[in-house]
């Protein structure tokens, strides 16, 4: 019994010595919580939720160096557990370096509104840089040389290349995205394929788009590289549309245009969403239909989220305006003639 004691004190020892840390821990980020939320400050909030995970292996690592010291271990083994406890800090500051840099990268680019879209692939690759020169520090604190490691990285990512080459182009391609700012996140797109909707994030791999009926199309960034695209938030947001007004044939047309021109100058105080710059205009166009006399008024909306509210809206106001001045809009009509063929014979 008198041989175990020695042992179960360390125990509590460690454990109590774990205990206290993970408590001040605690009480520390709640504290800087609470300070962050009154001072207002995101890149408080940030940064605090930056450093809380790394912190949790700073506190393994100690716990792990007082069991080693504890142990009685020898000499030789000393030196071994005092770099393991440096390697510890060094991989602790990456993690959280790698942490902050993300979100701080990000904070900054909506700050200054550069037009480079914050996508989780920049954050992934703002990361993995961090975390590459990470690495290449504990590898150098270890004594060993990076020369070689980074002569066989050189000739094994030839064979991963090979062997992942559809990864690596879609990486490559969105890189390429990116770089070239046609695709932001927020945009709305309209892909060959036909399907549409505003960009949520370009990752390593693929770019999720929510379509109107807010499901998410995942297209493989080489895919959306090679296919043609309209992005409907390029070179600005605002758009055109055009309502198409089918009148009777004996309509008189210049009261026709004046009427719409009136619904619409009248509307771009009231309807939201709609510009009178450029003013709205009025063609007699197509022109003659089959049974009706078909005009097109073009107006300038906000952009493509307003599109459908206000041609809703503009359509209304016409049709109430036309039933107030007697203008009809016309039902498809055909004229059959009949032939008897008895009278024929005869």
């Amino acid at each position: 019994m008198e041989h175990h004691a020695p042992s179960f004190i360390a125990f509590l020892i460690i454990a109590g010595a774990t205990a206290a840390l993970f408590a001040a821990r605690n009480i520390l980020f709640s504290r800087l919580h609470r300070l962050a939320r009154e001072r207002s400050s995101p890149t408080d909030g940030f940064f605090i939720t930056a450093l809380q995970g790394p912190s949790t292996l700073l506190i393994v690592a100690l716990a792990l160096y007082i069991c080693l010291r504890l142990a009685e271990i020898p000499d030789r083994y000393e030196a071994y557990a005092v770099k393991g406890m440096h390697l510890s800090l060094i991989l602790t500051v990456t993690m959280a370096l790698a942490n902050i840099s993300g979100r701080a990268v990000s904070f900054f680019l909506k700050k200054v509104d550069l037009p480079i879209s914050v996508t989780s692939l920049l954050n992934a690759v703002i990361k993995a840089c961090v975390y590459a020169v990470g690495v290449l520090v504990m590898l150098n604190f270890v004594g060993l040389s990076i020369t070689p490691i980074i002569t066989a990285l050189g000739v094994g990512g030839l064979a991963m290349a090979l062997a992942l080459q559809d990864t690596l182009s879609n990486l490559f391609a969105g890189i390429h995205i990116l770089a070239e700012h046609t695709i932001r996140v927020g945009d709305f797109i309209r892909l060959e394929t036909g399907q549409e909707g505003f960009v949520e994030d370009i990752s390593w791999r693929t770019t999720r788009i929510r379509v109107p009926a807010n499901n998410m199309v995942i297209v493989p960034n080489s895919k959306l590289s090679q296919s043609v695209v309209t992005n409907y938030f390029l070179p600005e947001r605002r758009t055109v549309i055009q309502v198409p007004v089918s009148v009777s044939c004996d309509a008189d047309p210049d009261l026709v245009e004046r009427l719409l021109l009136e619904e619409a100058r009248g509307s771009i105080a009231e309807v939201a969403g709609l510009l009178g710059d450029p003013a709205p205009a009025v063609l007699f166009a197509p022109g003659f239909g089959a049974s009706s006399l078909d005009f097109t008024l073009t107006c300038s909306v906000a952009d493509i989220n307003a599109q459908q509210p206000v041609q809703h809206a503009l359509r209304k106001r016409i049709l109430k305006r036309f039933l107030r001045e007697g203008i009809t809009i016309p039902y498809p009509t055909r004229t059959v003639y009949l032939q008897d063929n008895a009278l024929k014979k005869e």
